[in-house]
């Protein structure tokens, strides 16, 4: 009886292990004030752009126009991350932003902001997280153990789905309560803890340069992700889900309003509830998943966020659309989790800035493509049937992947072994081997 509690409690404890790093608590802790800033804006800023225009189609058309800086030049941030310091990078990004969107809350809180003053700033905010992005994600590897690093990356992940929790629940209230100029000045204010923490955080190691040239470096990690079949498998399916289901969030106010006929506080609560899903699946993942097993989880929580995608196409109850929510943030996180895990133990170092800059660019670089055409069809269609259309595609995807993972698994292992071979990290792990996938 006692067996099964203490493996309970060992497994929970490992999911923790990147905790003891002093480095990784205070990125950790500067990342969360940053990241609840970040989402009460993306509410304020999707509600003003919908209550200037009614549109669904510019609402699509902002969000392509913060995030296509990433598609465009991700591979070169890929190169810099590779081969500039990491931290100075997220100093540059922390502060800039900053400025930008002070910009934005003096703009609304005056009463003279226009729909152009908001895709002008989204733009260029888009180009700092074009950089931002990719150097954060590999930064994590420098804060903590080869060993901890599935820890770090859930843990990561679990910040953020917590600040995914509390900010759009924060920022429905506010936008209701005191408009959505205020939330922007919160936001501008959050990046101050981001510049504190980088200031607290001791040097880290500086990445190793690559020898070729810029653009043979930018050539070296897509022949990379090219020939090795579980990165490129895992990219493929990530860009699928990222194009046809991950903009769903574009759209919750045209369903919440058209199909719920709700406000502000209804869609805060419908995307905290995505977010306690999210950390939830964060906790499960980190505590029973393990890197042989990583592959599978993909594959079901691909599954899972299509099918709850189709779900929420046909609900038009607020309580089943709460439910619902939760299964897609679940599914959302552990797909997210497990994939950028996998990819994170599989690449070698001198690649890994550039190899996370190509999972950055089929995570967000895609999504302007997707923004466009989850609003054309909202806009001539309706929300629901773009729900149902991107579900369905997620789905299909994720059977295509099943089919293909036994293979994958096992070029996964010996590339695994070889990387433990290399670096001296091949241990075990709550008793499996790290060898495995």
């Amino acid at each position: 009886m006692s067996t099964p509690i203490k493996r309970t409690e060992a497994k929970l404890s490992s999911a923790l292990h990147a905790l003891k790093h002093r480095n990784f608590k205070i990125f950790l802790g500067g990342q969360l004030v940053s990241v609840i800033g970040n989402y009460i804006q993306t509410v304020a800023q999707a509600w003003l752009v919908y209550r200037l225009t009614g549109s669904a189609t510019l609402l699509g058309l902002v969000a392509f126009s913060g995030q296509i800086s990433i598609f465009i030049l991700a591979p070169i941030s890929g190169v810099v991350a590779d081969t500039k310091s990491r931290r100075g990078i997220l100093f540059a990004t922390a502060i800039a932003p900053m400025v930008l969107t002070f910009i934005l809350a003096i703009l609304t809180l005056t009463g003279r902001v226009q729909v152009w003053h908001v895709f002008a700033i989204a733009a260029l905010l888009g180009v700092i997280n074009a950089f931002d992005y990719p150097v954060r994600a590999a930064f994590l590897a420098e804060l903590v153990t080869k060993e901890d690093l599935m820890s770090a990356v859930t843990l990561n992940s679990s910040m953020i789905n917590s600040a995914r929790t509390i900010g759009p629940g924060i920022g429905g209230l506010l936008v209701a309560s005191v408009g959505e100029g205020w939330c922007f000045l919160g936001n501008a204010l959050s990046f101050a803890a981001v510049v504190v923490s980088l200031f607290l955080i001791k040097a880290a190691a500086s990445p190793k340069k690559p020898a070729r040239h810029f653009r043979a470096g930018i050539a070296e990690a897509f022949n990379f992700a090219r020939h090795t079949g579980p990165v490129g498998g895992l990219l493929v399916l990530l860009g699928l889900i990222s194009f046809m289901g991950l903009r769903y969030e574009i759209l919750m106010p045209v369903y919440v309003r058209e199909m719920l006929h709700g406000g502000p506080t209804q869609f805060g609560l419908l995307m905290a509830a995505s977010g306690v899903g999210a950390i939830f699946g964060s906790i499960v993942l980190a505590s029973f998943a393990n890197v042989r097993t990583l592959g599978d989880w993909v594959g079901f929580a691909a599954a899972g966020f299509g099918f709850s995608l189709v779900l929420l196409s046909i609900s038009h109850s607020f309580p089943l659309a709460f439910l619902i929510m939760l299964l897609i943030g679940f599914s959302m996180v552990t797909l997210l989790d497990a994939s950028n895990t996998l990819v994170q133990r599989i690449v070698p170092d001198d690649l890994r800035g550039r190899i996370m800059a190509i999972w950055t660019m089929m995570l967000s670089g895609l999504a302007p493509f997707g923004s466009l055409l989850v609003g054309y069809v909202a806009q001539h269609f309706t929300a629901r049937r773009m729900f149902a259309a991107g579900g369905m595609a997620c789905v299909m995807g994720a059977m295509a992947f099943g089919f293909s993972l036994p293979i994958l698994q096992r070029e996964a292992r010996k590339l695994i072994a070889k990387r433990g071979r290399e670096d001296g990290t091949l241990v075990r792990q709550n008793g499996e081997p790290k060898a495995n996938a």
